[in-house]
Parts: structure tokens; sequence; C-alpha cells
């Protein structure tokens, strides 16, 4: 008899880095119900160690932890890894929020939170790390400027043939400004688009966001990639064509 089985996709793994332990076991409970397997390290010494052998889906970050800095294992985990991370605090000032997110987290909720507003936010989270592969027809391959290419089949930037580093969501927000070249898009397109419905106010996002891309795409006296209307949005250079 044929003892074969199909194919179980594993369960999305979700690191809650946290010291609380109400906010622990209120986390744990509801995402386990809902099928995540969930990682938890109260003080984040480990975290980097965990990064590496659990290979979590997310990261769930306090920034408060009695033994590191929450910043600064941001900062850490970003140079090491693609993991989307979301920085889950009580500071709430907009000098945190956006000092997280220059380091590179993905998203930044303020404590007290919902459990509703938490899934939705892992749930936009995992999209941009996972995201639906391009359609067959439209090309993959793409060129921007001065020997840059975007690969969205891939979800690789390159230039001259070697691989540039980029976070999930920077490459979302890249791939939204190349499906639009040439094209306006306003604050709020971009972060219903790239971060989802209820992040359309959170302008920050987008102005730190494109900030990286533009330090990763244009430096070195490189041509300006990416234009700002001021107080509206931003657009990607047209394609330049041989005369």
């Amino acid at each position: 008899m044929s003892s074969l089985t199909p194919d179980v996709a594993p369960p999305t793994r979700i690191l809650v880095v946290e010291d609380d332990p109400n906010i622990v076991d209120l986390i744990r409970a509801n995402l386990a119900v809902r099928g995540f397997e969930v990682l938890v390290s109260t003080d984040g010494l480990r975290v980097l160690a965990q990064l590496e052998v659990e290979q979590p889906d997310l990261i769930l970050l306090d920034l408060m932890l009695p033994a590191v800095d929450g910043l600064e294992l941001c900062k850490q985990v970003r140079e090491r890894s693609s993991v989307g991370v979301i920085v889950v605090s009580a500071r709430g000032g907009d000098q945190d929020k956006v000092a997280a997110l220059n380091l590179g987290a993905d998203d930044y909720m303020t404590k007290p939170f919902s459990i509703d507003e938490l899934l939705a936010r892992i749930a936009a989270t995992l999209r941009r790390t996972r995201p639906s592969a391009p359609a067959e027809s439209a090309p993959t391959r793409v060129p921007l400027a001065d020997g840059l290419e975007i690969d969205l089949a891939n979800r690789q930037v390159t230039r001259d043939g070697t691989a540039l580093h980029l976070t999930p969501t920077e490459f979302a927000l890249l791939r939204e400004f190349v499906a639009n070249r040439g094209k306006l898009l306003t604050h709020a397109q971009l972060l219903r688009r790239v971060w989802g419905p209820g992040y359309e106010t959170e302008t920050e996002y987008v102005r730190v966001y494109v900030g990286r891309l533009r330090a990763k795409l244009e430096g070195d006296g490189r041509a300006q990639l990416i234009h700002t209307q001021p107080r509206v949005g931003y657009r990607l250079a047209p394609e330049q064509t041989d005369t």
C-alpha cells in the first residue's frame, strides 16, 4: 500500500520578542489558534541565533527589552535577513517610529493594540514578504537606469550584474513604481498599494522608504531615479530611449 501523502505547507512561523508575559500570552494564544507557529524571546539575547536556526517568517519586536536595545536589535536583524519586522512598542512618538523604519522595520504598532489590528498588519507584511508571481505575459526583467535592472520574477535588483540587497517592503515599493513608470503616485496610493488598506495616512512610511530606495539605487552621484512632487507624491523617472 502506498504511503504517499499530499505535501502540506509548513505553518507560518512568528518570533515574538517581548518581555511582558501578559502580552506574550495574548499574542501567542491568538496566533496559535489561527495556525501560526509562535516562538518567543523575552529578553532579545538569542534573537540573532533564533533568526539563523529557526528562520521565522516574521518578527514582532518590542523596543524596550531588559537586556538589549530594541532599535539596535532591529538594525542587526535587518543586516542579516529580509524577514518581515513589525515593531510593537509602547513608545508611540513619531521619532521612534521614523527611527525604526529607517533601520528597516516594515511596520510600527503602538501599544495597546487590538488583536484584529495585529492580525491585519501581520497579513499585510506577509503579503509583501511573499507576493504572488507576476503574470506570465508581463516582462520579468526591466531595465531602470545606469546598469540597474529589476527582475520581477526572482524579486531581485542588480546593477551591472551585481545583486543589491532590498528588503521585501523596499522591493514592493520599487515594483509599484516600475508598474507605473512616469506616473505620479500619491502618498495615499503608495501606502494603500504597498502597505495595504488602512495605511493611507502613514505618510512617514513612504518618505522613509523612498529615502532608503534612493540611498541604494541613486548613490555615488548617479542620476535621480525617483522624483518628488512636494506634498503630493513620487514618480519613477520615465524610461530613457535612444534617439
